[in-house]
């Protein structure tokens, strides 16, 4: 039977991503006390010493005394290496540091400013004001040029514009994009010096 709104259900299946396979998320967790499967383990302590080789009675046992978890982290080895610690801590911290990593990530962003052939001389120092801004925090400008009208006959002057957008930047930017006409838009794309 078709959806009753086709169009919102297509809409709705592009923005859902799809199921990641349960077994690639289970098998990246780590096995804690009773899903331990192995009978003979090599086990390490809460402070990182090596105990030894124990059956896993011994370990959980030992676990249980010091009022921690048993925690599997070398599954493929021979026998599978397992530690003495407080699990809940362990993934609070992991999920910390993963957050502030990702807090550390710059975005780049396409910053757009846009001019016209004719476009004075106040209006044209803040534009350039806002594009070393722009530049200054790391993120791309996108310059676009609209011709209208009659305006499509003098190129020339929207090419001597951009000239003069990149001479007056200097050095302190590295062309992406050359000046290219699409339409009625002449566009440049400049990004921060490396």
């Amino acid at each position: 039977m078709p959806p009753l709104f086709p169009k919102l259900a297509a809409r709705l299946s592009r923005r859902m991503p799809e199921r990641v396979n349960a077994t690639s998320s289970a098998a990246k967790r780590n096995r804690v006390n009773e899903d331990i499967t192995s009978d003979n383990l090599r086990l390490i302590d809460a402070e990182g010493n090596q105990v030894g080789i124990q059956t896993l009675e011994q370990a959980l046992s030992a676990a249980e005394e010091s009022g921690l978890d048993l925690v599997e982290i070398g599954p493929a080895e021979k026998p599978p290496v397992c530690r003495l610690m407080d699990y809940g801590k362990y993934l609070f911290h992991k999920n910390r540091k993963r957050q502030s990593a990702r807090r550390k990530v710059k975005q780049i962003q396409v910053k757009e400013l846009k001019f016209r052939p004719g476009t004075g001389d106040n209006d044209y120092d803040i534009k350039m004001r806002n594009m070393k801004r722009f530049l200054k925090q790391g993120n791309k400008v996108k310059v676009t040029l609209r011709f209208r009208g009659r305006e499509m006959m003098h190129q020339n002057l929207g090419t001597a514009m951009l000239s003069r957008i990149r001479t007056d930047l200097g050095d302190s930017i590295q062309i992406e994009q050359m000046p290219r006409l699409e339409g009625r838009l002449m566009i440049m794309i400049l990004a921060p010096a490396r």
